[in-house]
């Protein structure tokens, strides 16, 4: 921690930030703004998955992107996956974000399909992965993605899904749990996921929260991995054991507004 911060000061500024990003306004520039068109639960799910796995990139291009992804699909994502036909490939052919293109995309529709088919929706396939593996996250997101790529077949599109296992952040997974599981009254996360507590997420890290947190001397580990995000939410869970992750709004907000 820098020299010129104390404990108590860090935290106020933390729960300020928290407050001044954590608002409505925040949505309209965000991929969470995406499933945030949705009002049906199933169709907020696959949109926020798909918001998340693609969020890399130039906000405007990837707002642009998903809400053409989510146009391709009739704005119906889980009509349109669980009923999903080779033929339909019509539909999303040509889709490319960055270095994610249409057969991407056609692997996840199909596995996802899967998925729904055997356990009806991606809530009950992660909760069900979080009991087996004792209500820990880290292991819960591997078993998650082994579920979901359970082919045998080796797929160029698994290298969207990042493996904790494997000591990637797990940024983009990490952010559509937060979506899903985080509930107060500021209208931004969901909160649908009741079965998860908000003290179990760990910290969505990106190059400008990890930036903004080392600047804050939260975090030491110089790589953003798997390690380094569970660094910092063993911190950030000293200031707020229930809810540790509201401070990736902070984090984030000042890394984007060049607060630091």
């Amino acid at each position: 921690m820098p020299n010129n911060i104390s404990n108590d000061s860090l935290k106020n500024l933390l729960e300020r930030k928290y407050e001044e990003y954590n608002s409505i306004s925040f949505i309209e520039n965000d991929p969470i703004s995406i499933p945030h068109s949705f009002s049906n639960q199933s169709d907020i799910e696959l949109s926020a998955f798909f918001s998340a796995l693609l969020a890399w990139g130039s906000r405007i291009i990837i707002l642009n992107k998903l809400n053409e992804l989510m146009n391709r699909m009739n704005r119906q994502p889980f009509d349109f996956i669980s009923n999903y036909k080779k033929t339909d490939f019509k539909y999303i052919k040509g889709f490319v974000h960055r270095t994610f293109n249409d057969s991407d995309l056609e692997y996840f529709v199909l596995q996802l399909k899967r998925l729904i088919a055997v356990q009806g929706s991606i809530k009950n396939s992660f909760i069900f992965s979080y009991k087996s593996e004792n209500e820990c996250i880290k292991a819960a997101i591997n078993r998650f993605r082994r579920e979901l790529f359970e082919s045998a077949v080796i797929n160029r599109a698994h290298k969207h899904f990042s493996d904790p296992f494997k000591n990637s952040a797990c940024k983009r997974f990490n952010m559509f749990l937060r979506w899903m599981v985080r509930k107060d009254n500021k209208g931004v996360d969901f909160g649908i996921w009741n079965e998860i507590p908000a003290s179990k997420l760990f910290l969505p890290l990106d190059l400008h929260s990890g930036r903004v947190a080392r600047k804050l001397g939260l975090l030491t580990r110089k790589q953003d991995d798997w390690k380094a995000v569970e660094e910092i939410t063993s911190v950030l869970r000293t200031y707020d054991p229930t809810d540790p992750i509201k401070y990736d709004y902070a984090l984030f907000g000042m890394g984007v507004n060049q607060y630091l």
